[in-house]
Parts: structure tokens; sequence; C-alpha cells
């Protein structure tokens, strides 16, 4: 595919993450942030949440979602800035604009698809709000919306309060639709010639994923179907995350032929009998299978547990630390990574996807306003014009 330019007005995660798919694949991706305003720290809030890695403004939460990108600062709230926005577009070839402030913003700022599409005619346009234009002004945050789309009563022990998710899964599920909307509509307008217009909500994308619960009320479901269990399965039993002598062991039965398989194993035989051949029927007894499991398994290494259900065609998985993922050679081989600016190597999730013409190493991220410069400078601006602009707080850097 051709190499793209994007130019996002982004910050927090949503978004850059989504621009982080783009830059993976070798796509120009300049990322805006607002002009220094006041006491407050310039820039994208996240640049400084973490540890300190470089700088202070390129803190351990900020480098992952950022690699690969340019760094400028704009103030999009003066006709000055949104004409500069406007002239990068028109000079940069820019093929992709994105955003993820509020849609009330969008045409006080000037970046809303009408105005940016009548600065170039196929522009394609992607915004990530919280609920979607309908509801301009309301922010969205990740854990919120959990809570809101039902993703935290959904999380949890059956007896205990309700729990987000361990990785913040509606950015990213968001961030993920930004980037399938996009390739979409650059095969569009491959046909057409015509830009689009893509709005992702947040509340939206999250809810498209209950799909195992969701539509269950319409099915008179019982409310235990639609609720914490755990990390129990709602329908397949048993599933669930078992005790060792050493750690836990994950197992998941999803048919009367595992439960035989797993009955088969000698020292579960005691488990079998005649309710529990079906699922059906294992469901009546859930609760006393769980313990018997747990009583067996608690009793044994989880190495020696993982080979007897490998020899059995168990489904089964150790559940590992973050650092056990990291190591393991079919993620480790795939890892991306970038360089310090001393050349040390640091080293970042894997693509999603291996591209053969997908990038494995990408560069640091920039510093606030790090590439305002040279940026607007390849956009035609002269010294006089760009020194001007930053003497009335327009640009930094």
């Amino acid at each position: 595919m051709k190499p793209r330019t994007v130019l996002s007005l982004e910050q927090a995660l949503s978004l850059p993450y989504a621009t982080l798919r783009f830059a993976q694949l070798g796509w120009r991706v300049i990322r805006i942030e607002s002009t220094p305003r006041g006491e407050d720290l310039p820039g994208d809030p996240n640049r400084y949440i973490g540890e300190n890695i470089v700088d202070d403004d390129r803190r351990s939460y900020f480098i992952a979602p950022n690699v690969g990108k340019e760094a400028i600062a704009l103030n999009l709230k003066e006709e000055e800035g949104r004409a500069t926005l406007h002239r990068l577009i028109k000079e940069l070839d820019v093929d992709i604009f994105c955003c993820n402030t509020l849609p009330g913003r969008y045409k006080p700022m000037g970046i809303d698809y009408q105005t940016l599409k009548a600065v170039k005619e196929e522009i394609i346009w992607a915004g990530i709000s919280a609920m979607g234009p309908d509801y301009p002004m309301v922010p969205g945050y990740d854990p919120a919306v959990q809570a809101m789309a039902g993703y935290m009563e959904l999380t949890g022990d059956r007896s205990g309060p309700p729990t987000l998710t361990g990785v913040p899964l509606i950015d990213l599920k968001a961030g993920d639709e930004v980037y399938a909307g996009v390739c979409l509509a650059l095969a569009e307008r491959a046909e057409s010639g015509e830009g689009s217009e893509i709005h992702v909500s947040m509340l939206q994308a999250a809810a498209s994923w209950l799909i195992t619960t969701l539509p269950l009320l319409d099915f008179g479901c019982n409310y235990s179907e639609i609720t914490r269990c755990g990390n129990e399965h709602r329908k397949f039993i048993p599933t669930n995350a078992y005790p060792t002598s050493d750690g836990f062991i994950f197992v998941a039965i999803g048919n009367d032929l595992q439960w035989q398989r797993l009955t088969e194993i000698p020292r579960f035989s005691s488990i079998a009998n005649q309710v529990r051949r079906t699922n059906d029927g294992r469901h009546q007894e859930r609760e006393m299978i769980h313990k018997e499991i747990s009583a067996i398994t608690a009793q044994v290494a989880k190495d020696k547990l993982a080979e007897e259900f490998t020899s059995s065609t168990i489904p089964h998985a150790p559940i590992q630390t973050i650092p056990q993922v990291a190591g393991m050679a079919a993620v480790n081989a795939k890892l991306t990574q970038s360089r310090r600016p001393d050349g040390e190597i640091i080293h970042m999730p894997p693509p999603a996807v291996d591209r053969t013409d997908g990038l494995s190493e990408l560069s640091f991220p920039p510093k606030y306003g790090e590439h305002t410069s040279r940026v607007l400078r390849e956009a035609g601006l002269t010294d006089e014009e760009y020194l001007g602009l930053r003497e009335r707080g327009i640009v930094f850097g």
C-alpha cells in the first residue's frame, strides 16, 4: 500500500494508538498538540504520566503509542492557527485527518469535516469521542465508558464489586475502529475518488462487543448470564482458573468430548457421573464441579497438569505474568523496538498483524513541538512567517 500522510490532533491513548498502527505501516504521522497555556503543562497530558524515561515530557506512559511520529504545536483557537492547519493539509498533501477532542469543538477549531473537505476535497476525516457527534460535550475516558457500557458489571467475582478490565480495552477498541475505518475509506476512495467522514463513538464501539450478553435480554435470560462470574465461563462448564501447588492454570472445556477426555485422566476420574456427561447437566452441578477440580489441581504442580492436559488435548494455559508473556518465543520474536537518544534499544508490543512491509523499529517519540519549525517550513512558510507566528503564540517549537 502506498505510504500516506496522517495529520492527527491527538492526546491520551485512543487516537495515538490508532495512528501508531499507521506509523507501523511506514506512513507519516504528524501529531498536533496545543500551544502552551498559562501554568499548565504543555501538550498531551500523557507526556507527563509515569516514569521519566528521557526528559520530563517523554515519560513511560507516553512512549509506546507515540513512536514513529512527528510532533508540532499549533494554536487552533486562533484564525492564524486554523489557516496554518489548512496550509499544512494542502502543501503536505495530507490524506487523513484525525482528532479525539470533543465534537462540540470541531467547528470552532476549524477541524470539522466540511471545513477540511473544502480545503482538500478527497480528505479522509476520522474522529473519536465518547458518544459521537450527537453528544458533543460528553468527554470520553476509558474507565468511565467501561462503567457506562456494562464492562465493569461483567468483570470481577460474582460476589465482588464491579471491576475495570486489566487493559484500557475501550480506548484500544476505538483506535482499532479508526484504523479499520480509514483503511476501508481508502479502498472506497480508490473506486470513487471521494473522501469520507468517520465518527467513532467509544460507547457504541464498546457495546458492539456485548455480543454474548446483550442479545440475551430478548431471550428471557437469567440475570446470572449477564453479570459478573469471575473466571468462569457463563455457558461452558467447567471453564475456570484453578489453583495448583505452584500457581494457577486455566482450563477451558468447550464440549462434551473434552469433558470425557478430562475425566479419563486418572486423577480426574472421580469427578465424572451420569448427570455431568452433557454441558446442560454440568450446569446443574457447576459449583460442585469447580470445587472438586480445585481440590485436585491444588495438589499438583502446574507443569505436570499442563503435560497431562496436552496429552489429552484439553484446552488450557498457564496464567502468566507480563514478563513471562514478553519472554514467550511467539511474542518476543515479534516485539517492535525504538532507540532512546543515547542509542539504547527499548522494546514494545508487536504489531497486531504481521505485514511484509511493516516496520519493526520506529523512531523514538518526539519532544513537545520538536518538529514544528521543520514541518511548517516544509509547507512553504518563510523564516519571517514562522517567527511571526511563534511570537504571536500561534506555534511553538
